[in-house]
C-alpha cells in the first residue's frame, strides 16, 4: 500500500516513539524504588538524546500501581514503582511538527493477572483495528466507541475512560481543530470517522485502550495510529 505524504509523516513519528520505548527497555530503566516522576523525567531525557526533542502535544505520563486506573485528564499524586508492580506510559512526542501519540503497558514480575491484562489490551487494539477497516466509510464515532469498549467486558475487564482515542496530525492539531466531542472516538461522536474534517483536510485517529479492574486496583492501556 501506497501511503500519502500525511500518513508517512504520522508513521514515521511513530516509528521514532516506538524506537524510544524500544530504548527504554534496553536500558532497563523500568525498576522498582523508582518514582513515576523520575522515570518520566528520564524518558524525557532519553528522547533528547536520541532525537532532539522536546516539545510533546500533551502532558507526558507515567503512572503505576492504582494510578493506572486512571484516564489521561486525572493528576494523580506521584507513585514509587513497587516490585511486582504494573505501569504504562502515555507518551505524544512531536517529531519535525509531526505528533506520535503512543502508549505501552509493562508488567514487572510474574502477576499472571497482570500479565493477562498487558496481552489483553493489546490483542483488542488489533482487534479494533480490524473492526475499523472493515466499516470505516460508515462508522461514526459514537458507534466504534460502543464497540471498543464492549471489547473490555468480553475480555474479562472494564473499559477505563469516556472515549477510546482522537485526533492525530500536525502540530498543534488541538488548536487547529479544537477540543470538541467530535475530535474523539467518543459517545456523542455522530460523525462518520471517514469524513473530512472542518478545513476539508483527511482525519486520521489514535486508538486508546484502558481496561482496568477496580477490584484489584490497576489498569494497562494500550495506543497507537489507528488510520495507518
Amino acid at each position: 500500500m501506497i501511503l500519502s505524504e500525511r500518513k508517512q509523516h504520522l508513521l514515521n513519528a511513530q516509528k521514532n516513539a516506538a524506537k524510544l520505548f524500544g530504548e527504554i527497555e534496553h536500558r532497563r530503566l523500568i525498576v522498582p524504588e523508582k518514582s513515576e516522576k523520575i522515570l518520566n523525567d528520564e524518558v524525557y531525557e532519553l528522547a533528547f538524546d536520541m532525537f532532539g526533542i522536546r516539545k510533546y502535544w500533551h502532558k507526558r505520563i507515567v503512572r503505576t500501581g492504582k494510578n493506572t486506573l486512571l484516564p489521561y485528564k486525572e493528576n494523580p499524586p506521584d507513585l514509587i514503582i513497587q516490585t511486582d508492580d504494573i505501569l504504562f506510559f502515555d507518551f505524544g512526542p512531536v517529531f519535525e511538527d509531526w505528533e506520535a501519540d503512543f502508549g505501552r503497558t509493562y508488567v514487572l514480575g510474574n502477576d499472571p493477572k497482570k500479565l493477562q491484562l498487558r496481552n489483553d489490551i493489546e490483542s483488542a487494539w488489533h482487534e479494533g483495528k480490524k473492526y475499523y477497516d472493515a466499516h470505516s466509510s460508515s462508522l461514526t464515532g459514537a458507534q466504534y466507541y460502543r464497540h471498543i469498549s464492549s471489547l473490555g467486558e468480553r475480555y474479562g475487564w472494564e473499559f477505563g475512560n469516556i472515549h477510546c482515542g482522537h485526533l492525530i496530525g500536525n502540530f498543534p492539531h488541538e488548536h487547529i481543530l479544537g477540543d470538541e466531542e467530535h475530535n474523539y472516538l467518543h459517545p456523542n461522536n455522530h460523525v462518520t470517522l471517514s469524513d473530512p474534517d472542518i478545513h476539508g483536510n483527511p482525519r486520521d485517529w489514535i486508538l486508546e485502550i484502558h481496561f482496568i479492574n477496580k477490584e484489584h486496583t490497576f489498569g494497562g492501556f494500550f495506543e497507537q495510529l489507528l488510520t495507518v
